[in-house]
């Protein structure tokens, strides 16, 4: 069971003071959070790419570069690169390049993207938003596949027997297919046999269930060994020494974002009731104490198949100790409780 962190560099406005931090402070801090979860001994962390004011990461592998030589273990991934509107030769090289800094410890998660301000920034229209995903996966996986290309498509110049470099530590350099729980995408990547990463952010986690068990029916049904492929979630949450703290320090940034995105995209108010709901073991809120988060990651684990979980921290701007008290407590107080318990619960299963 991996344990790690994801974050979108979040700048929106403190909730106190109104404060808004620069692109380039929220920057530096992200390399700080990187280079701490390695020295807590957690596994992965994620940056997402966004191109919008209240997110600071439009290059994920920049950032991911930046703390790589002063990490030595974490595995650094996009969470989620938008691979409908980049270029998946650079896009490849830029994580190869990243691969080589870190010593094999780069991942792609790619993704249609939920959020579209890239796409009209990159000269993509929106009716093509799944053609283009599916056109440009293919052309990535064959890069990662052989050091010479030859391919043609629709959106993109064709490319003859051209070498793409740098190559990668990693052979291949491991891809992951990023999902909000739509059923054709979790299809698709257990055909294509890539690992999976389902945004678990709302309803019951339970509920997700079903989608691994066909993604691995895809999976076994195009030859590949599903248990041999990870499934990971991204989820919200928060940890603090005590469940009342966590609570109470991460509602009202959370709620300013859920509400200022709810208006972009039709959704209710976010109010305190449903962040209490969300709270709940059955939620998806991953907010409370080292064991209140402890258990609710092995419940997911062992009712859902997930195994890797990224606690997505924060969502809405928060002081820069408490995000990096938070990841200090799931590296050593969260991680090692749900390890020692899947690894108990994992053997009384083999015997």
């Amino acid at each position: 069971m991996e344990i790690g962190i994801s974050t979108f560099v979040e700048t929106t406005p403190d909730v106190k003071t109104g404060e808004v931090k620069s692109h380039a402070e929220r920057i530096r801090e992200v390399v700080e959070e990187i280079i701490l979860a390695d020295e807590v001994g957690l596994d992965v962390f994620g940056v997402g790419e966004h191109h919008r004011e209240d997110f600071a990461a439009s290059n994920p592998a920049i950032i991911l570069a930046a703390a790589a030589p002063q990490t030595k273990r974490i595995r650094l991934t996009s969470a989620v690169t938008v691979l409908s509107s980049a270029d998946p030769v650079r896009v490849f090289q830029d994580f190869a390049t990243l691969d080589g800094i870190s010593n094999g410890r780069a991942e792609i998660m790619a993704g249609r993207g939920s959020f579209i301000e890239s796409f009209p920034l990159f000269g993509y229209d929106l009716k093509d938003y799944d053609e283009l995903f599916h056109e440009k996966l293919e052309l990535l996986l064959q890069i990662c596949k052989s050091e010479k290309v030859t391919w043609k498509g629709k959106f993109r110049p064709a490319i003859e027997n051209r070498g793409i470099y740098p190559r990668p530590v990693q052979q291949p350099l491991p891809v992951w297919i990023g999902s909000g729980g739509n059923t054709q995408s979790v299809i698709r990547a257990g055909i294509l046999g890539l690992p999976l990463v389902l945004a678990i952010i709302g309803g019951s986690p339970v509920q997700f269930a079903p989608l691994v068990k066909l993604y691995e029916r895809a999976a076994l049904q195009a030859g590949h060994d599903p248990s041999k492929l990870p499934v990971a979630s991204h989820s919200h949450g928060f940890v603090a020494e005590t469940t009342e703290e966590a609570a109470e320090k991460y509602f009202a940034p959370t709620q300013q974002v859920m509400n200022k995105l709810g208006k972009e995209r039709g959704w209710g108010h976010y109010d305190r009731a449903s962040y209490d709901a969300a709270r709940s073991f059955d939620g998806a809120l991953y907010v409370g104490d080292a064991q209140t988060v402890a258990d609710k990651i092995i419940h997911l684990r062992k009712q859902v198949g997930i195994t890797r979980f990224m606690l997505h921290v924060p969502v809405g701007s928060m002081p820069h100790a408490d995000v990096m008290k938070s990841i200090e407590l799931l590296g050593t107080e969260v991680a090692p409780r749900v390890r020692e318990d899947i690894s108990k619960w994992e053997k009384e299963k083999e015997s």
